[in-house]
């Protein structure tokens, strides 16, 4: 899943393509380097990002959606927490909503996906983008989050979202220390047993930074490679949620071509 940000303000690549002829080439760039999917949007969610007006992440996001819609093969999600945003961008041609409230955040969203027959990730968050890194605290991270996820599957499912169009996000750095972020790593096949695949999304995060001796953003992209390939390989992850689209395809399709060797010998 290819990300393309058209926002001025995101913590990777803010103000890069904030305009939409900048956001349309980029988004056919991710296309060409290999994205199975790209995931366009129109507000910041970094932490300590401020709420956007419904209006203005209209005005951002939904010609780049449009121009999209028209000139590429591969689904398009709406990086949204807005039902307007979302209903907008659905009938402009997204087919997939990815809500960081899990459908939380906005009491129409629920509907807007069911009516639009969206697929649509529901991610963990802690608080707001603007709150969710000042304290956040959990009895049993992993398995408060799992609770969560399962709950929001099962409410959804209810109000007539069938589970098979759901995928499950962790919210890796949404409302999480670095040890909350590293424990849930190294269990997140433990999310698995859900049932639905999980989205993952560490590109260059700011734990990465951390661990790399407070490495800059433009240096983050080994690690960020370290910790997709580890999930691969535990099959832990069905969708990676990356800037790094050529690089994180290359380590993935050497992977496979590993275990497709071993598999050929046995």
């Amino acid at each position: 899943m290819g990300i393309v940000n058209v926002t001025p303000d995101s913590f990777s690549d803010g103000g890069r393509h904030a305009s939409a002829d900048s956001a349309v080439a980029h988004a056919k760039s991710l296309v060409a380097q290999g994205a199975d999917l790209l995931d366009l949007g129109g507000e910041s969610t970094r932490p300590g990002a401020a709420p956007v007006p419904v209006e203005e992440e209209l005005r951002r996001v939904l010609p780049v959606v449009e121009a999209l819609a028209s000139q590429v093969a591969i689904p398009l999600s709406v990086d949204t927490m807005k039902a307007e945003v979302a209903r907008r961008c659905l009938a402009a041609g997204a087919r997939i909503v990815n809500d960081v409230t899990a459908l939380t955040g906005d009491a129409a969203m629920p509907e807007v996906v069911r009516a639009g027959n969206a697929g649509v990730v529901l991610m963990h968050m802690q608080g707001t983008p603007a709150t969710m890194q000042r304290a956040p605290r959990y009895e049993n991270v992993v398995l408060d989050i799992a609770r969560f996820l399962e709950a929001r599957l099962h409410a959804l499912a209810d109000v007539g979202i069938a589970a098979e169009r759901m995928v499950l996000d962790p919210g890796i750095g949404f409302g999480k220390t670095l040890a909350h972020n590293l424990s849930l790593l190294a269990r997140l096949g433990e999310l698995g047993k859900i049932g639905r695949p999980v989205c993952l999304g560490v590109s260059r995060k700011g734990f990465i930074g951390r661990l790399l001796d407070n490495r800059p953003v433009a240096g983050r992209m080994a690690g960020s490679l370290a910790v997709v390939c580890r999930a691969i390989c535990r099959g832990d992850a069905q969708i990676l949620r990356v800037h790094d689209v050529q690089e994180t395809r290359d380590a993935v399709t050497l992977l496979a071509a590993i275990d497709e060797s071993r598999e050929a010998e046995s």
